[in-house]
């Protein structure tokens, strides 16, 4: 049954990349097969567990060895506005008995145990690579565990070894799919209802485009799974357009939702100015052809104008410190176009960008922003080349994951986090101001002029 399911996720036909290919290169897929030992940006479980652990309320229940659990914990800064439960890290701390034995029994006795402990809505089991080898069934397990204690029990079957971070990502949006999206029926469905799918309110991010979307009077029925309540995910299949933030890890949720309950989507972005107000324009629109208020659409353009003026007049001093800086923006998906936008819209330059974990249209899309030079476009830059970037002066900082900050600072360049391990929110007007600010914060500190200069003894 995994297999299947692996199958269907690879040829996924909502994938920009599978649309170009033809149905023999279909048939093959779109995984990069794994070599056990060797770093390979995550695997499936990390994949599914960093996408689902947003979900506040419930708890995720890890069957494997607990250095699996220690390994995926808290791995992405997912703020919460509610339960912390989420935080807790839970375990079957499968032992070498356990393998010989089988982990069956002692699953579900550590179901048992958080249910009566914690009174969760919800348990999210995930299989680990350990589980999988030697046969436990945690689907039958789950099931058991459901019709005897009466809680939702849900299995994410997404051990390591089957395949990357980003197809654990979407093997986590078919335990979704599979197991909870339509099974609570809210009673207070609205015509302006909406979910936006891959938000997981890294830094609190969602709370900087919730308010704008209240101030329409548009509704967030759930973030899936950004500061997620179990029972607004069971209900997504309620809202009336779905807005896809990161596409490459669960376009197939949101195609499969439009199958299943009619419910259109887009792609869009909350990163800069222009593609927030984009953003809020494409939903007003969708919402107004699904039946809602016309005026709507004026509500939106007056908003737009109201938070554009404000975020200007607020950029307008950095503007003249930043402009012409050069700029190497080194990440991966929708971040790969969007702040480009964003850091282009201050007057700085983008000197590169890496299109990693980026689908065909994101590529497309930042190669439009950077004036179609592809020279500027790499899908990974060795620490060697981004090195002598730097010491050659072909870029005055970097907006990178942790993993590359040690190249720039070696380098005795700024550097900031744009990845899910940050502590500030970038999305919408204020972020975008948020972003500037630490820019200009970092590539204007005097520090780098005292750290940059000879030594005393080098100077004598």
């Amino acid at each position: 049954m995994l297999k299947r399911k692996i199958q269907e996720l690879m040829t996924e036909p909502g994938c920009a990349v599978n649309q170009s290919k033809s149905a023999s290169e279909r048939k093959k897929g779109c995984g990069k097969s794994l070599v056990p030992g060797a770093a390979a940006g995550g695997c499936a479980f990390d994949g599914a567990k960093i996408a689902l652990q947003p979900i506040t309320d419930v708890v995720h229940l890890v069957h494997g060895p607990i250095a699996c659990e220690g390994n995926s914990w808290d791995g992405r800064n997912s703020w919460s506005s509610g339960s912390d439960l989420y935080r807790r890290g839970f375990t079957t701390d499968m032992t070498n008995l356990d393998i010989v034995a089988g982990g069956e029994k002692k699953l579900y006795r550590a179901i048992r145990q958080a249910i009566a402990r914690h009174d969760p809505p919800a348990v999210f089991v995930y299989q680990t690579c350990v589980g999988a080898l030697i046969g436990d069934d945690v689907d039958a397990v789950c099931k058991a565990a459901t019709e005897r204690l009466g809680v939702p029990v849900i299995p994410v079957n997404a051990p390591g070894f089957v395949g990357s971070k980003n197809l654990g990502n979407r093997l986590a949006g078919e335990a979704l799919l599979d197991h909870v999206i339509g099974t609570v029926e809210p009673d207070d469905v609205g015509p302006c209802d909406i979910n936006i799918l891959g938000e997981y309110n890294v830094a609190g991010e969602l709370d900087q485009f919730r308010p704008l979307l209240t101030r329409l009077g548009i509704r967030l029925r759930t973030s899936i799974t950004g500061d997620a309540r179990y029972a607004e995910v069971a209900a997504a299949h309620t809202a009336r357009a779905n807005m896809v933030l990161c596409s490459q890890a669960l376009v197939t949720l949101a195609r499969k939702m439009k199958q299943k309950w009619g419910i259109p989507y887009f792609e869009g972005s909350f990163y800069g100015i222009s593609d927030t107000s984009e953003a809020l324009r494409n939903i007003a629109r969708m919402l107004v052809e699904r039946g809602a208020d016309a005026a709507l659409t004026e509500r939106t353009e007056t908003l737009i104008a109201e938070e554009e003026a404000r975020a200007w007049a607020r950029l307008a001093p950095f503007k003249t410190r930043l402009a012409g800086r050069k700029v190497l923006l080194y990440t991966g998906g929708v971040k790969s176009w969007s702040v480009i936008q964003a850091l282009q819209e201050v007057g700085m330059e983008v000197v590169g960008s890496s299109v990693r974990k980026a689908t065909a249209a994101d590529r497309e899309k930042a190669l439009h922003r950077l004036g179609d030079d592809e020279d500027k476009l790499a899908d990974a830059i060795t620490p060697r080349d981004m090195y002598a970037m730097f010491k050659d002066g072909k870029a005055d900082m970097m907006l990178s994951g942790g993993r590359s900050q040690f190249v720039a600072l070696k380098a005795r360049t700024p550097w900031i986090d744009i990845n899910q391990e940050r502590h500030h929110g970038y999305a919408a007007y204020d972020g975008m101001v948020e972003l500037v600010r630490q820019i200009d914060q970092s590539i204007n500190n005097p520090v780098w002029a005292q750290v940059r200069a000879p030594a005393p003894w080098d100077q004598e």
